[in-house]
């Protein structure tokens, strides 16, 4: 096979001998690998920089058709048939390169005769702008033989596009170095993505996921027909009521359908399931990779609980995972625990990951390692469930809704009162509400179907509802303490407490777990009542007590570690219990005595002096708790607000 170029020069006459052998391809591959890097991140990279100005798209799941500039005129595009889901260099690039190169001015075309001619002269003086040309239309070439399938071609005309490049030798100052680095990372990125089509062609079925019976996956169904079965049925029977809408949205995106029963294991198809890595949803996303796929979380809505929106974001994601590590149980492994870990553990093995994701397997977090061989225990299971000793129950109905825009915050309950209907039926249809009430602002309701008119006439008859401003302490766990000690301390219940933590359990706690305990009233304590400082003369003191440290005593009287350390001229961070370390000493900048009278109370005290009552009692080492007597002497701050 030979690349013609599409200009029609005779190129056999160049002085760069173009070698066109698989060997030449992988070597360039390797050389430009470094400038191309950052493209494969795999998370959210973004595509070639050309200039600060063009910024490109960094959804690399995608797999919408892009226009590319035709082979035989710098200036025309066309649209390429979408052969994988890897990203195409955007049109903006293409664009702007596309301006650059054709104030270069092309010739036109040449008769034989002409180009026989010229043959010596092009081989004599073939300057740096002509090569980058040239450069150009070999690119562009491949971008075509690339939208038939024509690998082969594609990379030949890469390798001839490397060839002019390395003609192309600028001066320093030249304007067009840019362009060249531009071209060069754009051969780089088109030679990785021909690469990984290749692999995955040949290894894995795009439309479907390797079911291989081995002795992980027989373990995970031996746990699905004995101690988790009751759950495995349960999570079977509610996926009827999401997997149609799953199903039309995996079809749409070209996807295995497979992919629908993943809720399965990851939530147990339910839609405000929680983790204890803080996943959430029927696809369990943590915050960060809800936010990166476009689900907002606000004090009104959480939309990882949402079963529309979060498929969505979901799908996307599953996209960009199996486009970047090229088998689905890889990029399933990628999803559940993140694909830098896989990354990561891929690169430190270096084997051919691809072909062989069970050498990854046992290296991976067991939660992770197991989730594939549960996944494949699940399909097998529901493909053949009698040859496995199972009846599954009827899947429950699809959710059936439509859509009414309100702009009034009201509880749902209320609604579903005006409407004769039970309220569980409007949660089920709006998960992502938080508070079980509508935000205050316009919003998509949906409601069951038929109830739309009714839904907007009622609206009138409901009064608004703002759900309270949550208000709570943040509390580090200690060694010894427990749930009933902590709810002691701060006046509050266990499980009030395990309610706004979520915790499954009421006894495990470990040391150093970061709590939410509810406050019993709009004050937001930073510290607990049992951290207070008592006066010793003009000093503020402070009495060390176990599990305390540096940076919790100055967060929880505003203060610094360095500050703190100064005044105690302590040389590291290291306390022992019972040792005292000065907050404050001498009067406060500003302040004044005050010489307590009978029926005098900080809360007088502050409104007198115009002060705020919690610096009232931080100036003074007083908690909400304390007592004063008359004669005692307090610090002021006359019109402090």
């Amino acid at each position: 096979m030979t690349y013609q170029p599409s200009n029609g020069i005779n190129t056999t006459s160049l002085t760069v001998k173009k070698v066109k052998s698989n060997l030449r391809i992988i070597l360039i591959f390797l050389a430009l690998n470094l400038f191309s890097f950052s493209f494969w991140n795999c998370s959210s990279s973004p595509g070639p920089v050309i200039s600060p100005e063009k910024q490109t798209s960094s959804s690399s799941g995608a797999s919408d058709a892009e226009k590319k500039p035709a082979a035989k005129n710098l200036t025309t595009e066309e649209k390429p048939k979408t052969t994988t889901t890897q990203e195409s260099p955007t049109k903006t690039e293409k664009t702007k390169l596309n301006s650059s190169f054709t104030e270069l001015s092309v010739p036109e075309k040449k008769s034989e005769k002409d180009v026989s001619d010229s043959n010596s002269q092009e081989e004599e003086a073939l300057d740096p702008t002509r090569c980058l040309e040239l450069a150009w239309q070999a690119y562009q070439d491949a971008q075509t033989a690339w939208d038939k399938g024509d690998l082969d071609t594609a990379l030949l005309a890469l390798d001839e596009a490397f060839g002019f490049l390395l003609e192309a030798d600028f001066p320093p100052d030249s304007p067009l170095i840019q362009d060249k680095n531009d071209l060069r990372l754009l051969i780089a990125r088109r030679i990785q993505e021909i690469y990984a089509s290749r692999i995955s062609a040949v290894i894995d079925n795009h439309r479907s996921i390797p079911l291989e019976e081995n002795k992980y996956v027989l373990a995970e169904i031996k746990n699905f027909q004995t101690k988790e079965r009751s759950f495995f049925e349960g999570s079977y029977r509610r996926s009827g009521r999401y997997r149609p809408f799953i199903l039309k949205e995996l079809q749409k995106e070209g996807l295995p359908e497979q992919l629908s029963w993943l809720p399965l294991i990851e939530s147990g198809f339910k839609v405000n399931a929680y983790s204890r890595a803080r996943a959430l949803g029927l696809w369990q996303f943590i915050s960060s990779t809800g936010y990166r796929f476009g689900l907002k979380r606000d004090r009104w809505i959480d939309e990882r609980m949402d079963f529309i929106k979060a498929t969505k974001a979901a799908i996307q994601y599953l996209k960009e995972l199996h486009s970047f590590f090229g088998d689905w149980t890889t990029a399933l492994a990628a999803y559940n625990c993140g694909e830098f870990r896989v990354q990561k553990l891929i690169q430190a093995q270096r084997i051919n990951y691809l072909d062989n994701f069970w050498d990854l397997y046992i290296m991976l977090p067991r939660e992770t390692a197991r989730f594939v061989p549960r996944f494949i225990a699940t399909l097998l299971i529901i493909s053949n469930p009698e040859k496995y000793g199972f009846s599954l129950p009827p899947p429950d109905p699809p959710l059936e809704f439509e859509i009414v825009e309100i702009n009034k915050p009201f509880k749902l309950a209320t609604l579903a009162k005006n409407l004769g209907i039970e309220s569980k039926v409007l949660e089920e249809l709006n998960p992502e509400l938080r508070h079980k009430s509508t935000p205050d602002r316009i919003y998509s309701l949906r409601v069951p179907p038929g109830y739309g008119a009714k839904t907007l006439a009622s609206l009138e008859n409901i009064s608004r509802w703002i759900p309270p401003e949550a208000t709570y302490v943040v509390h580090y766990v200690r060694r010894g303490e427990t749930l009933s000690t902590i709810a002691q301390r701060y006046r509050t219940t266990v499980s009030a407490i395990a309610r706004l933590n979520r915790l499954r359990s009421l006894h495990l706690i470990r040391p150093g777990q970061r709590l939410k305990v509810p406050s019993r009233s709009g004050y937001l304590s930073s510290r607990p009542s049992s951290m207070s400082l008592t006066k010793e003369g003009e000093k503020l003191v402070y009495i060390v007590k176990r599990g305390d440290s540096l940076y919790r005593i100055a967060r929880a009287f505003n203060t610094s570690v360095k500050r703190i350390k100064q005044m105690n001229n302590l040389s590291s961070n290291v306390l022992r219990v019972g040792q005292k370390l000065t907050i404050q000493e001498g009067i406060p900048g500003g302040a004044q005595v005050y010489v307590v009278k009978k029926g005098d109370t900080p809360y007088k005290i502050a409104q007198k002096f115009g002060m705020n009552l919690e610096v009232l009692l931080k100036i003074n080492g007083l908690s909400r708790q304390s007592k004063i007597y008359p004669g005692q002497k307090l610090y002021v701050q006359a019109n402090n607000n």
